[in-house]
């Protein structure tokens, strides 16, 4: 799939509001600087109408489904009718479930859960963890790394055709790169699993914030995403697609609200009749406010003009593309190349520093919050970084020190509520650390890089 820049027919947005965006934040060279929040990928800010609509309805709150009282009537009311904002933000079948969840990798752990005894599963090593790790209990495949669209699509179709072919099968994919932004051929995969008799999962974590997502028209089985993602962060996450495996398994939780009948029998045991329902799956008091949250966002977000949000975060990454193409130090990392299709998530290195070393100085010295490591998807970047599996280096936690090579990455994020003065720092800042080199000693403390408390001090880039 890809973002049809071109075709796009309406003008692009503005930001949208997002809390935060008047926070400041110490300098350790003195001072305060506004909040340039970067790290979208990981957890996007609350859009400022998702805290409004929470804010709003928080006295009403009430209990989900067991109640006779006006407030856990309308709670009610609003668990369902946000069950139905979201089936229609995804373009859901009329057939499908939208079976709430905590994230993405609930929901795909519900789905590993819920598949055939004899399911055979195929993950690219692309993936992040919360799709590569899931299907302990099933037969796996895992596909090496394309380095083009089409050679994805070609790579599934052959394992797929050495597979049994009478058994059950599923594919797992990303919809968007966490490490590189780039967007997958979803439709062309999903068309490869169905004519070889296999189902398709989408993990569109980080595509569902920044691109139109609609399941018919993709024609995959189920997609899966965050709500803290999707501006969002109230702990809530969506599996949707196709009923009947999730019907035909067993509840992922045995509970209250999954239970329709619960009997004692005559020999002293338990006799359950559980909900054919999505609420088969969602055991336990449901959290009523982060689903309302994710339906607030999806609205918010039809609302505002997708086309016109997706128009504007393409002029942001071509702003940071061609301004990070300007320091010959900067490598950005891509399975596809430089021209693929990408949202607002970027991941490189500089040449020159440690990785960690570099994230501190742009949150110390600059106010910038990006990440650094290997973002939850390690083969991927190990592969692209062209480093041994085996080599050392955890997600988030680096072993090098100031000044030495890490095996880890760099990643910037961004998208409907990054304002253009964020990148415009954001670029300034990269080009002075690689031109003049960090103002502030920086070490290593709890496996990660931490001004050093004392000084202005000696520059770490050699």
């Amino acid at each position: 799939m890809s973002v049809p820049t071109a075709a796009l027919d309406s003008s692009v947005c503005a930001p949208l509001p997002v809390l935060g965006q008047n926070v400041t934040v110490p300098l350790v060279t003195g001072g305060e600087v506004t909040y340039a929040a970067l790290d979208y990928a990981a957890s996007a800010p609350a859009l400022q109408r998702v805290w409004d609509d929470v804010a709003a309805y928080a006295p009403y709150y009430g209990s989900v489904h067991r109640g006779a009282g006006y407030l856990s009537q309308l709670s009610t009311d609003l668990f369902e009718n946000s069950r139905r904002t979201v089936a229609e933000f995804l373009g859901c079948r009329a057939e499908d479930q939208v079976v709430f969840t905590r994230s993405t990798t609930d929901s795909l752990n519900l789905l590993a859960a819920a598949i055939p005894a004899d399911c055979q599963v195929f993950v690219y090593e692309t993936e992040h963890h919360a799709s590569l790790l899931p299907w302990r209990d099933a037969q796996v495949t895992y596909l090496d790394a394309p380095r083009t669209p089409a050679q994805a699509v070609e790579t599934l179709e052959r394992a797929l055709a050495d597979r049994d072919p009478y058994g059950p099968a599923l594919v797992c994919v990303t919809g968007a790169s966490n490490v590189t932004g780039e967007l997958w051929p979803v439709r062309e995969l999903a068309a490869a699993a169905h004519a070889h008799g296999a189902r398709i999962v989408l993990d569109a974590a980080q595509l569902a914030p920044h691109h139109p997502v609609d399941i018919a028209e993709l024609d995959v089985d189920w997609v899966a995403f965050s709500g803290h993602k999707l501006y969002a962060p109230f702990g809530s996450g969506v599996l949707a697609g196709r009923a009947d495996w999730l019907q035909a398994a067993e509840p992922y939780l045995a509970g209250g609200g999954a239970s329709r009948k619960v009997a004692r029998r005559a020999d002293g045991g338990v006799d359950v009749d559980w909900h054919t329902t999505a609420a088969r799956h969602e055991a336990g008091s449901p959290n009523v406010i982060g689903v309302y949250s994710i339906a607030s966002a999806c609205k918010a977000l039809t609302e505002a003009g997708f086309e016109g949000l997706v128009a504007r975060e393409q002029e942001l990454v071509g702003r940071v593309r061609e301004g990070l193409a300007e320091v010959p130090e900067v490598r950005v990392l891509s399975l596809f190349g430089d021209d693929a299709p990408r949202v607002g998530v970027i991941s490189f290195v500089v040449r020159g520093w440690n990785s960690s070393h570099f994230a501190a100085a742009l949150s110390a010295e600059y106010g910038i919050g990006v990440r650094d490591g290997l973002f939850c998807a390690h083969p991927l970047v190990r592969t692209l970084l062209g480093s041994d599996p085996q080599d050392p280096g955890e997600c988030g936690a680096p072993e090098a020190e100031p000044g030495e090579r890490s095996l880890n990455a760099i990643r910037v994020s961004f998208g409907a509520g990054t304002p253009d003065e964020h990148i415009d720092r954001f670029l300034r800042a990269v080009s002075e650390l690689v031109r003049e080199g960090a103002r502030w000693n920086y070490r290593t403390e709890d496996g990660r890089c931490v001004p050093d408390r004392g000084e202005a001090a000696q520059v770490y880039t050699s």
